[in-house]
């Protein structure tokens, strides 16, 4: 029963955090006055620290496993390629990153529904 909780609080959060960030890298992209509001830097990291709570509630139940390290590792891609789409100089160097943080988004997706980092025999 808390596992199921814990993984709807997981899976409401991913909708969230790429809603969010789709929003923010819109707004980057247009030059939006919205980006700047106090909000927009802030629910960003309420909504990523109940992800992160409610992933490691759920290795606690599961216990470690190596498609969970292969998502963790991603993660770290997905965090340095979407902050330098939000960030970056150019714009080219902007959309490069932002499809780079999106491969990534959907390689941890991918490797959540499969339980394996090796995504090969995905058709």
């Amino acid at each position: 029963m808390v596992y199921l909780l814990l993984k709807h609080v997981h899976l409401t959060c991913v909708s969230l955090t790429l809603v969010l960030f789709s929003l923010r890298v819109y707004w980057r992209w247009t030059e939006s006055a919205r980006l700047q509001a106090r909000w927009v830097r802030i629910v960003p990291h309420v909504i990523d620290s109940c992800l992160l709570a409610s992933a490691l509630g759920m290795v606690s139940i599961l216990g470690w496993q190596v498609w969970i390290g292969a998502k963790i590792t991603a993660l770290f891609g997905y965090i340095w390629l979407g902050r330098l789409a939000l960030k970056g100089k150019t714009p080219l160097q902007r959309f490069y990153a932002l499809m780079g943080a999106l491969g990534f988004f959907a390689y941890i997706v991918a490797v959540a529904l499969t339980k394996s980092p090796v995504l090969g025999g995905l058709s």
